[in-house]
């Protein structure tokens, strides 16, 4: 009994703390649509929670932190974008399976990019694990979720307790006739040139995605400065929510070492470890990291007792090296490799390693390497993807493989993770808008990168890899595209004072402030990605990086075009062959026939493999040429519509009292009445033709009903030839003149019998 009295006193108490919550909400006008921000009526357990609404878009971003173990010698943060079906009224079409399974993969790339995102904005001491789980709750199959979730999750971290230095806003970015449009709808995308996110604070810039077609430099910058504008608004939207339901940060404790350790220790590191990086390769090296650390461990982790741990060490190890890199690229203009900040490391790239393979390319930098392999299909196996507002298919993918030898490691083999998730997307990206259309290169395309080697830039090796890959292929792509990452170190200092890095390596990634990749053509920009370190970079910055990315662009580009200057004529004798046949929409259930019985015996003849879309598109591949054009033909045969005066060589199929019927076109017979096999009075059809015979016919009528009626008589021969009788007769008779003065039974065409 008391047990249960105290249980219903702690239900009273919750309700009462429920009651007592203020529901804060807030809204603006965004791009001619409404942006909602509500709090305090669900997710009451979370530090954070935020209901965003844009449009009919509605997403819920909760934010929840917690000690983290003390073993976890990074900041622990984890951000997952939960896609629902029932968010866009759809149950899923698999019969087996009908709950939402693993992340689609756009919902791995928004969740990454939201991570980009906010991670820099958090305390770099700052070590508690902290969750953000963003659930799309309805989608109006125009407002993109994923710039709300990044919204909401900014409006959740900067009301809740967790220390973060926030706000950020975003927003995406289109181009159409040289002007910019924000936030556009869907059915805008289509016709915009450019596809950008851009993050920021404030004035300065955090993060960046871009997807475009061979746009140049001028308008991108231009692009992210209208974005910078229109992200102000939301910024704003954000410190006026955070003002009225914000709550006081959390108080925390850095685990650092004590001042004369953490003196020993910064001595020890630089006495005995730091001369490493002045060796060759090991500013590449990703293990020398690890290396180090168990030094560091071995002189100051005596035994299980020790008071310093191994997270602390690693920090401690972690500031030096940046320290180190910084002073030195700041004070001498000279890289811990010895290149200069514009150098790029020496470039090797080759085609046609794989004696079997459809299309192979090995780009080399430094001592990144990758290895670029494409696989050619029938339009039949593009990539079907189910998704929150329907389906859609992929005619182009790109897998980026990261396996734990091209890093010196030993791990688990398993699935994709997020990076190469990512890594995959952002090379595919880079190389979409240069690919040719259907109509002229009638293929699905799989690129497979596998990395063999890692010392930085991984994923803009890839789309030169993979640009080798698809012209060794015999793909006509419009441009070669080639990648570049572009660094940054920074004045702790004197903020102000930088240095921007060409091709940047390992270390210089690990300790640098900044990694933007920048891919593209000698035309324009196709795909970036940048990430910072930093609260934000100046737009000064980024119009640098973006002009010394196209300098070093230009320059792979030429060694790309040395090792294979275009693209191949011919495919692979090992791809199969495709062959595109376009009909009239109505005449498919001609081609398909009774039960499927006419595209069933063109397959089972030819070998090829056919495939029919509703807007009359046959597709016909197989591993014979010749068969699959044998099979093409007999579908433009069974479409085509014969025309009087037109000649064939046919083939008699059937034989009748009346005629004979010929094959004119695959799958399409015609009659040839028995008045019309010869100039002379043919008595019977067999006396004439037979059966697999060929015969040259003429087109005579093509009736209402779209029967072909045919003559085998030519010339002299189909002038003087009769007229012919199709409504069903068996036989063609002259019509007679009438002669009162004849005798009944005389014909003046012929003596009359004498008995």
């Amino acid at each position: 009994m008391a047990l249960n009295t105290r249980f219903l006193t702690l239900q009273i108490l919750h309700k009462l703390l429920y009651s007592m919550q203020k529901v804060v909400h807030k809204e603006i006008e965004l791009a001619g649509r409404k942006l909602t921000l509500e709090t305090g009526e669900l997710a009451l357990h979370a530090n954070g929670a935020i209901l965003a609404t844009y449009g009919e878009t509605v997403v819920l971003a909760t934010v929840v932190s917690q000690p983290a173990s003390p073993d976890v010698d990074f900041f622990p943060l984890a951000v997952d974008y939960e896609e629902k079906l029932y968010a866009g009224g759809k149950i899923s079409t698999s019969r087996f399976i009908k709950r939402e399974g693993r992340p689609t993969e756009k919902a791995v790339l928004t969740s990454r990019l939201i991570d980009r995102s906010i991670r820099p904005l958090f305390p770099k001491d700052y070590q508690a694990e902290v969750q953000v789980i963003i659930t799309v709750l309805s989608v109006d199959q125009e407002n993109d979720p994923d710039i709300l979730a990044l919204i909401a999750t900014s409006a959740a971290l900067s009301i809740s307790d967790i220390p973060w230095n926030g706000p950020i806003a975003g927003c995406r970015v289109g181009q159409q006739n040289g002007g910019y449009f924000i936030n556009p709808t869907e059915s805008e995308e289509e016709f915009s040139n450019l596809d950008l996110v851009l993050v920021s604070s404030e004035n300065e810039v955090v993060m960046i995605e871009a997807g475009a077609n061979q746009t140049d430099e001028k308008s991108i910058v231009g692009a992210i400065e209208f974005g910078l504008e229109k992200n102000k608004q939301v910024s704003d939207l954000i410190v006026d929510f955070t003002k009225e339901a914000g709550v006081e940060k959390q108080q925390y404790k850095p685990d650092k070492l004590e001042v004369t350790v953490q003196k020993q220790v910064k001595d020890f590191i630089e006495r005995e470890i730091i001369k490493d990086l002045e060796k060759p390769g090991i500013s590449q090296d990703e293990k020398w990291f690890d290396e180090s650390l168990k030094l560091l461990e071995e002189e100051f982790v005596k035994d299980d007792s020790s008071e310093i741990t191994s997270k602390q060490l690693a920090r401690a190890l972690e500031e030096v090296v940046a320290d180190f890199l910084r002073e030195k690229i700041l004070a001498g203009q000279k890289r811990t490799d010895g290149r200069t900040p514009d150098e790029i490391r020496p470039i090797t790239a080759k085609v046609s390693l794989l004696p079997r393979t459809h299309g192979s390319g090995l780009f080399q930098r430094g001592e990144t390497q990758v290895l670029s392999i494409v696989t050619l299909g029938s339009p039949a196996l593009e990539q079907l993807i189910e998704h929150m507002e329907g389906e859609n298919t992929k005619k182009y993918m790109h897998h980026y493989n990261f396996p734990p030898f091209s890093a010196g490691e030993v791990r688990r083999l398993g699935p994709p993770g997020r990076r190469e998730i990512g890594h995959g997307a952002l090379a595919e990206k880079a190389l979409v808008p240069v690919l040719p259309s259907t109509d002229v290169f009638p293929y699905t395309i799989r690129v497979v990168s596998e990395v063999l080697s890692s010392a930085g830039s991984t994923s803009m090796a890839a789309s030169c890899g993979s640009t080798l890959a698809l012209m060794d292929a015999g793909v006509p792509i419009k441009e070669p595209v080639a990648g570049i990452s572009i660094g940054l170190v920074t004045d702790k200092k004197n903020p102000s004072k930088y240095v921007l890095l060409t091709d940047i390596a390992y270390q210089e990634d690990a300790q640098g402030d900044m990694d933007f990749k920048i891919a593209g053509t000698s035309k324009g920009i196709t795909a970036i990605q940048m990430d910072i370190k930093l609260d934000g970079i100046p737009i000064k910055i980024v119009k640098e990086a973006v002009e010394k990315a196209k300098i070093a662009r230009l320059s792979i580009l030429e060694k790309i075009l040395k090792a294979i200057p275009i693209s191949r004529e011919k495919i692979s004798k090992f791809a199969p062959t495709v062959i595109l046949v376009k009909i009239d929409p109505a005449k498919i259930g001609e081609v398909i026939g009774s039960g499927g019985r006419t595209i069933n015996k063109i397959i089972a003849a030819t070998g090829s493999a056919i495939d029919i879309n509703d807007e009359g598109t046959v597709t016909i591949s197989g591993k014979d040429p010749q068969a699959c054009k044998k099979a093409a033909e007999w579908v433009e045969g069974i479409v085509k519509e014969a025309k009087p005066g037109e000649e064939y060589q046919g083939k008699v199929t059937r034989i009748l009292p009346f005629g004979a019927m010929v094959e004119i076109l695959p799958g399409k017979e015609g009659l040839v009445n028995i008045s019309q096999l010869a100039p002379y009075r043919v008595n019977k059809v067999e006396d004439v033709v037979q059966i697999g015979q060929e015969l040259k016919v003429r087109v005579v009528e093509v009736d209402d009903q779209g029967r072909v009626n045919l003559s085998a008589r030519f010339g002299k021969d189909a002038a003087d030839s009769q007229p012919q009788d199709f409504s069903g007769g068996r036989r063609n008779f002259s019509p007679r003149k009438f002669d009162r003065n004849r005798p009944r039974g005389f014909d003046r065409r012929r003596p009359p019998k004498r008995y």
